[in-house]
């Protein structure tokens, strides 16, 4: 909780003096959402991992801490504005692993920054190719070293859908990369699931369809 607190004031620190033309820091931001993101996905906060019993006494006493500093590195992004740019690709990989985090409610509050670093790439530059890239290759990471599941596929899947539509410049591309990213997703899923079994019947048909 104490560290939590010293991020949220770097937080207001950053916006305060550190975010306008003149006297915007990269560094420190690079740093702000690198330090949040690892206090998000400390094994400590996991309360998944957890017993009941124990769970529900964090719960009682601190709240879903993971939920209150999703909502600020969104909150903090969003701040950004035409800055957004120099965080692309380089906070990919980072934003990635937060969603990946099996908490409903911070998927459903940090997934939308993917559409946002989409959008901010294509209105610059017509496309959203580096971005694409990098998502796609720290995902193979990701889903091998155990994160990911379907309920995330899911989400994905429905939220940038959503949001894509809303946009008609982003509707056909937006539409064919969550189609790639959530098919790459089942395939590596699948591919983790069999690895993971002792029975490896399926094993050369998932190394296939992932290929």
């Amino acid at each position: 909780r104490e560290f939590l607190r010293a991020i949220n004031q770097f937080a207001t620190t950053l916006t305060k003096m550190f975010l306008s033309n003149t006297d915007f820091e990269l560094q420190l931001w690079n740093n702000y959402f690198h330090l949040a993101v690892a206090f998000l996905t400390q094994d400590s906060l996991q309360l998944e991992n957890f017993s009941l019993a124990k769970r529900n006494s964090i719960l009682a006493k601190y709240g879903d801490m993971r939920t209150s500093i999703g909502a600020s590195i969104r909150d903090m992004w969003n701040s950004l504005g035409h800055r957004k740019i120099e965080f692309i690709p380089g906070m990919v990989g980072p934003i990635l692993e937060m969603t990946l985090v099996p908490e409903p409610e911070l998927r459903r509050s940090t997934i939308p920054i993917f559409f946002d670093m989409m959008l901010c790439e294509h209105q610059l530059t017509g496309s959203f190719s580096r971005f694409e890239d990098e998502i796609l290759r720290r995902l193979d990471s990701e889903v091998e070293g155990g994160r990911g599941d379907e309920q995330y596929k899911q989400l994905f899947k429905t939220i940038l859908l959503s949001c894509c539509q809303s946009h008609p410049e982003l509707a056909k591309p937006g539409k064919d990369f969550v189609e790639l990213v959530t098919g790459l997703l089942e395939r590596l899923l699948d591919y983790r699931a069999v690895m993971n079994d002792e029975n490896k019947t399926y094993s050369m048909s998932c190394t296939v369809n992932l290929l």
